[in-house]
């Protein structure tokens, strides 16, 4: 079961167990110091606005009732630590093996997705390789790698005119 590794796994738990379960899970990882096995320990929340009585309140739930999601490197350690857990019902997969969560399923849930990679950071020389800006350099002010999105200053008509281009419209200079 020994894997390398770091994957999410989810973990069912007893409905409205789950902070107890992520606490108890954090606390374990601390007393039995496997703090580079078991790196996070997660449930995910949603902003949900109600209205009640003509008044409307953001309230958090959660995302995901009955699971709580660990990134961890699974071995017998981190699988006996985490199923043995009060309140852990067991692991999300065939029998009792735990299947890790693709990249595509966390991108899915709006989780924990590794920043793309980009060549250049703030204050950079970029080349536009495509669109009506094409071949202006530019200086890169602004990177929103969760929209994979750059904001330049372009040098027009002698002012500085902010404007934002994909990471795929740009290339480092």
């Amino acid at each position: 079961m020994a894997d390398t590794e770091a994957h999410w796994y989810v973990a069912h738990t007893y409905s409205g167990y789950e902070n107890k379960v992520k606490m108890d899970i954090e606390k374990t990882i601390e007393n039995r110091n496997l703090q580079d096995q078991i790196f996070e320990v997660s449930v995910p929340m949603l902003n949900v606005v109600e209205e009640k009585k003509d008044e409307q309140k953001t309230v958090q739930k959660k995302m995901f009732p009955a699971y709580v999601l660990i990134n961890m490197i699974m071995n017998d350690d981190t699988w006996y630590v985490v199923r043995n857990t009060r309140g852990v019902t067991g692991f999300v997969g065939p029998g009792s093996k735990p299947v890790p969560l693709t990249d595509a399923e966390m991108a899915s849930m709006g989780l924990k997705v590794d920043a793309p990679n980009v060549p250049f950071t703030i204050g950079d020389s970029v080349l536009v390789k495509s669109g009506v800006w094409e071949g202006t350099t530019g200086i890169v002010r602004k990177i929103d790698h969760e929209e994979r999105m750059v904001t330049i200053s372009i040098d027009i008509f002698g002012r500085e005119t902010p404007t934002e281009l994909s990471f795929n419209d740009v290339e480092a200079v």
